[in-house]
């Protein structure tokens, strides 16, 4: 029995009229042990406040990533305690369902072995209140995890994701390969017209197999999670400016697991600063 739970008791047979002196002789607990106060609590509570502040703020996180956010803010703390901490306020995620998996592992193919050797992209919907449809095109860097684009419209054809991937490589250069499924938008013959002229080798993945795109659907699970399933958009305007403003978010400052906590351009810049002149053709 814990010394808690014993200072109950006594504090329980006080209530029924036995003396303090009395209780502590039958429940065997020392009479200065009753006005003991933890001091775990009051250790506890900025970490707690910070914790439950993050959590309302970041709905769809879990202990592990806010415990990230908790050490940037100074209340540096092991795995367990955030844990511990966690599940005394109550703020776990609910339970998901687990998805049907296969028996026999599925090889990766064409893993990308640095920055900007292979960009994956792909098409995420959903609807804005007056019930507009909106298409999202999503373009990702698969090796530092950075999100290179989030293009949001009613309809996006082949035209617009040349539109939108002529930019990326105006800015950030011609990855060496780039990932997609077989969908109409990406089979074209101006999309695969425009791959050639660029130099830019394609990586579809065989058809009904989503896994093999993994980053790039991992991605935009979280983004359906962390944006899309968290706001009620009531324009495609206003969905743009909250999207992007998520995009930039996802990208400086939400810590990424696989990236050993570092945001994707913390990753990328010190992958950057201990690879100098890294080319990858």
């Amino acid at each position: 029995m814990s010394s808690q739970a014993r200072r109950e008791q006594v504090a329980l047979a006080c209530e029924r009229g036995l003396s303090k002196r009395r209780a502590c002789e039958l429940i065997e607990i020392a009479r200065s042990g009753l006005g003991y106060v933890s001091v775990r609590a009051q250790r506890d509570r900025p970490a707690l406040d910070a914790m439950k502040r993050l959590a309302a703020q970041y709905p769809r996180y879990g202990y592990r990533r806010i415990r990230v956010f908790l050490r940037r803010e100074g209340h540096g703390m092991s795995r367990h305690r955030a844990h511990r901490l966690w599940r005394l306020e109550g703020l776990q995620l609910p339970r998901r369902r687990p998805r049907r998996r296969a028996a026999a592992s599925r090889p990766r193919p064409l893993p990308a072995f640095g920055p900007n050797h292979v960009w994956a992209y792909d098409f995420v919907f959903d609807a804005s209140a007056s019930g507009q449809q909106i298409k999202c095109l999503t373009v990702i860097d698969e090796f530092t995890r950075e999100c290179l684009a989030i293009d949001v419209a009613g309809s996006i054809r082949s035209g617009r994701v040349i539109e939108v991937l002529t930019r990326l490589v105006s800015a950030r250069g011609a990855p060496r390969f780039l990932r997609s499924d077989n969908g109409p938008e990406f089979v074209s013959h101006a999309i695969l017209t425009w791959l050639a002229d660029s130099g830019i080798d394609t990586a579809h993945i065989d058809p009904g197999k989503p896994w093999q795109n993994g980053d790039n659907e991992s991605f935009n699970g979280k983004f359906r999670d962390e944006c899309l399933s968290l706001e009620w958009f009531r324009s495609r305007e206003e969905a743009r400016v909250v999207i992007e403003t998520w995009r930039q978010h996802f990208n400086h400052v939400r810590p990424h697991s696989s990236l050993n906590d570092l945001t994707p351009v913390e990753f990328k810049t010190r992958y950057d600063s201990t690879n100098p002149g890294a080319i990858l053709k």
